[in-house]
């Protein structure tokens, strides 16, 4: 019996999932949000679940476990293994090399990328799977996530071919979102330790230079990304990134896993940031939330107030959200009988347009630059409409977070968005209002319906209601990725 068949037989199987940032360590993104909720989910059906990433300035807790010398191309550093528990039996592994990741940032500083960062990524993953090679038992699988973690399924098929006992270890790459793809010149190849026979369409080159991304793409064994609609957007030149061609050379390993939510954190009858609980059986406590939310930004707070539809975005303000859209509606959502709350940060013509907007219309319209994690639970506890006019949107997490919490969502059919909002008027069980074309008038159309439904008490409940009712939970996704880990391992075992 061979190493791969003896681990689809062990009673717990393992896998190491490698990243950049989850929290609750660090984090600048969504991806943080999955890998703190997605190996506490993998243990809870059995697994045996490791997540290593870079121990950064400011990270504490942990013990050391063991520190020993790793070495990627000419760059030799002691590196220290913290190990730190998590939710559900899980565990992280800090990878601390403070030459590497004691940093202000933890991908650069002043909006510019540290220029060593193919080394720094390297570094994790080189020092992950060694320390993993330690272990007895080995892993199962390596789930590596983003470009950050995209060389670890091109280290195990060549510089771990033939290691004792990473040797034949299958891998999953997930990609969050293509836009990132670990660009850099191509003589960083030998300083990573690979050969130049890389430097080639079919493995890492892209347009002269290597990706990281290109090659968890081309070397892993299975391919993930965050939403089923994303699966199939990103095989287009529109949404490809360039990339379209290699994934649909690639479109039979490919499979779109729907991120789930913590729907312990998010959870409207036990959010520690409302002002009463709610739920699907029990909505008045969402009144409450709704007089605090205008309260907290200043706005008038009275009985028409409370009557008048509530809309609440909680976004990065850039165009990637659907910015440039709103910007071209900024003297049509004044005149709607809403009023409008918005927390975020972005491109200052963005800020300076909701700022601006609220200094205005200081009644109706409020602005909060920046980000307050419970000033978040309480927009999403205390709006009636959450805002998501993506012009891609991968997956998407707040919509989710908006259905849970009765807030109901309007947003453009694209990537997670369209796989878990159904709208209004068109679709079979609806839960929120949809609009397909990316373009000023088709959001402004959205929104209108949305606001000429709301007076409609019995209807509007009714949309929450199917909202509320639904499973977002990372237990439903997790079962997937399980299917897709077991996938994977049976066909490396079959060679």
């Amino acid at each position: 019996m061979n190493r791969k068949t003896a681990v689809t037989v062990n009673r717990r199987p393992r896998v190491l999932i490698l990243g950049s940032e989850a929290l609750p360590f660090a984090k600048t993104g969504g991806l943080a949000d999955v890998l703190g909720a997605l190996p506490p989910a993998l243990a809870r059906l059995g697994w045996d679940v490791t997540v290593a990433l870079p121990k950064y300035r400011g990270v504490t807790g942990g013990s050391l476990v063991e520190q020993f010398p790793v070495t990627v191309g000419g760059f030799t550093r002691d590196v220290a293994f913290v190990e730190a528990p998590l939710a559900g039996g899980a565990r992280a592994w800090l990878v601390d090399c403070p030459d590497l990741f004691d940093r202000d940032g933890l991908y650069g500083a002043d909006g510019t990328d540290y220029p060593d960062n193919a080394l720094r990524f390297a570094m994790l993953v080189r020092a992950a799977l060694e320390f993993a090679g330690r272990q007895n038992p080995a892993p199962s699988l390596v789930h590596a996530h983003d470009w950050q973690a995209g060389l670890a399924p091109v280290y195990l098929k060549t510089l771990y071919a033939a290691h004792p006992v990473l040797a034949d270890t299958p891998s999953v790459f997930t990609i969050h979102n293509l836009a990132y793809q670990g660009l850099f010149d191509g003589d960083w190849l030998p300083r990573l330790d690979l050969g130049w026979e890389l430097f080639t369409l079919e493995r890492l080159e892209y347009w002269r230079r290597i990706s990281f991304l290109k090659g968890g793409i081309n070397y892993s064994d299975i391919i993930t990304t965050v939403s089923p609609r994303y699966a199939q957007e990103i095989q287009t030149p529109e949404l490809g990134f360039g990339f379209d061609g290699i994934l649909r050379h690639r479109r039979a390993d490919l499979v779109g896993i729907l991120n789930g939510i913590d729907t312990k954190e998010w959870d409207p009858a036990h959010d520690a940031y409302l002002p009463e609980p709610y739920s699907a059986d029990y909505l008045s406590g969402k009144k409450a939330a709704k007089a605090a939310v205008l309260a907290r930004y200043g706005l008038v707070a009275d009985e028409a107030a409370i009557k008048r539809p509530l809309v609440g975005m909680i976004s990065r303000m850039v165009d990637q959200k659907g910015f440039d859209l709103i910007a071209a509606l900024e003297d049509d959502l004044p005149q709607l009988d809403a009023s409008f709350v918005v927390l975020g940060t972005g491109e200052a013509r963005y800020q300076d347009l909701w700022t601006t907007l609220a200094a205005r219309f200081p009644d109706r319209i409020g602005a909060r630059i920046g980000f307050d994690e419970g000033l978040a639970h309480l927009i999403e506890g205390g709006a009636d409409i959450f805002l998501m006019p993506s012009r891609f949107e991968p997956c998407g997490l707040n919509q989710m977070y908006s259905l849970r919490y009765g807030t109901v969502p309007v947003v453009r059919e694209v990537g997670g968005l369209a796989d878990t909002v159904r709208d209004y008027g068109s679709a079979p069980k609806p839960n929120g209002f949809v609009f397909r074309d990316y373009a000023p008038g088709a959001l402004l159309d959205a929104l209108t319906r949305a606001l000429a439904l709301y007076p409609d008490r019995r209807k509007w409940r009714a949309l929450q209601l199917v909202g509320m009712r639904e499973d977002h939970s990372w237990d439903r996704s997790a079962e997937e990725y399980v299917k897709i880990y077991e996938r994977a391992i049976k066909r490396v075992a079959r060679g």
